[in-house]
């Protein structure tokens, strides 16, 4: 049986909510969990977490996540300094790929690259969105495990991933995108690759947590925090962050999901309202359609996937924004449109999925639907069991490593123990 210390009445929570940044300490007791408070809030959802699906989820979880951290603990960091593309105008710190959804053009093979949306050229430069991809499994596997279990080997494996990427100045990544998603024969680097960078949200989830642990050092804390303020700053104020902030599709709603979980972790006030803000006047309204779709991800070749990769999207960042001063997962327009109005319209389609009336997905269509992290937010923050029983079906269906790791939300447990 896990264990949690909650304060039940609303005034004691809404004092909770206030303390930000302090110690949780997590005390193991045979082979449960309890979490106690000293100072600071539980990490939980703050609509009212329901402990039976909480208990479920690490009973589907525990002994696979116990077994890849194991497996993982002595693989070696791999940072953008391992390999480097000689097409890339940046350094070897800097992050670097190309477009997945462009090729040679037929009429002029040696000419700048042509769009085909949704089917990926096999000739990019993938190395550094590998790399990437793969630190943030280790990184929210090995903290998803020290959760489970409390010892230290979890966090310190963790730690090693998070110098080499963040603090060790030989391996480092630059805190910028300059140069992600670059077409050939065309740019080097564009806006719409900050989405490549939505990998570090897992990563920003285990770090928030990890902060609380004994096992970890308050220096190494704060300079990969540093570091995050920093790719703040750039996302706030480069041209190619305003862009991606202004999207009007799911890249609006990835660049908002990461600036707020990055603010979050190094208490970014300001940030996070901005955030919040641009949800209700301007990501909300000029998304969703009045049946709850999103036409802007109905209008690509794969309409069925991008609905629900920009559902994944707007829940963690209604997640991360929601507290007592704002529901924001609950937050609707005077019209009804709100995230519910976007779950629901896509519900009979996970159900069955014969059911799609728009077209099919030009890739990837048989593998559709699978587990995704915003079904599991959409059951725990209502107490819905149709939307956990999806999850868990799907799940226990489709919810091996490979389909996780190919996820840009990968790991469930760091997110339920995240308010």
């Amino acid at each position: 049986m896990v264990l949690f210390t909650f304060m039940k009445n609303q005034m004691a929570m809404t004092k909770l909510n206030r303390l930000k940044e302090l110690l949780l300490l997590i005390l193991v007791i045979s082979s449960s969990i309890s979490f106690a408070i000293e100072k600071g809030e539980i990490v939980s959802n703050k609509q009212g977490v329901s402990d039976s699906i909480v208990n479920e989820v690490i009973r589907i979880d525990r002994d696979r996540i116990i077994k890849r951290a194991d497996h993982l603990l002595n693989e070696a960091p791999r940072t953008v300094t391992a390999s480097f593309a000689p097409r890339s105008m940046g350094g070897k710190h800097d992050f670097y790929s190309e477009g997945p959804y462009w090729w040679p053009d037929p009429a002029n093979p040696d000419g700048p690259f042509i769009r085909h949306d949704g089917l990926r050229f096999p000739g990019r430069f993938e190395d550094h969105d590998k790399d990437l991809r793969n630190f943030s499994w280790i990184v929210g596997t090995q903290t998803s495990a020290w959760i489970l279990t409390g010892e230290e080997k979890y966090v310190k494996a963790a730690m090693v991933h998070l110098t080499a990427w963040f603090i060790d100045t030989t391996t480092m990544m630059n805190p910028n995108m300059l140069y992600a998603q670059a077409i050939r024969g065309v740019n080097t680097g564009r806006g719409v690759g900050i989405i490549d960078a939505g990998q570090l949200m897992d990563v920003a989830q285990s770090v928030y947590l990890l902060e609380k642990s004994p096992f970890v050092s308050v220096k190494d804390i704060q300079q990969i925090k540093e570091w995050f303020t920093k790719f703040i700053s750039w996302l706030t104020t480069h041209p190619y962050g305003i862009d991606e902030m202004n999207a009007k599709n799911n890249h609006g709603s990835w660049w908002h999901a990461q600036v707020a979980a990055y603010a979050r972790l190094v208490g970014d006030q300001k940030v996070l309202q901005m955030c919040m803000d641009h949800y209700k006047n301007t990501l909300l309204p000029n998304q969703m359609a009045s049946n709850g779709s999103y036409p802007e991800e109905l209008a690509r070749t794969k309409p069925y996937s991008y609905s629900l990769f920009n559902l994944d999207a707007t829940a963690a960042l209604l997640w991360i924004l929601s507290d007592n001063s704002f529901d924001a997962w609950n937050y609707t327009l005077s019209d009804g449109r709100g995230l519910s109005k976007g779950l629901d319209f896509m519900l009979p389609y996970l159900k069955d999925k014969s059911k799609w009336e728009v077209a099919k997905d030009v890739d990837h269509w048989e593998q559709q639907p699978e587990p995704r992290l915003f079904m599991l937010l959409a059951a725990l923050a209502s107490n819905n069991p149709t939307w956990f029983e999806l999850w868990k079906s799907l799940d226990e269906k489709k919810g091996n490593d490979q389909n996780r790791l190919s996820m840009m939300l990968k790991n469930p447990l760091i997110w339920i123990y995240t308010k």
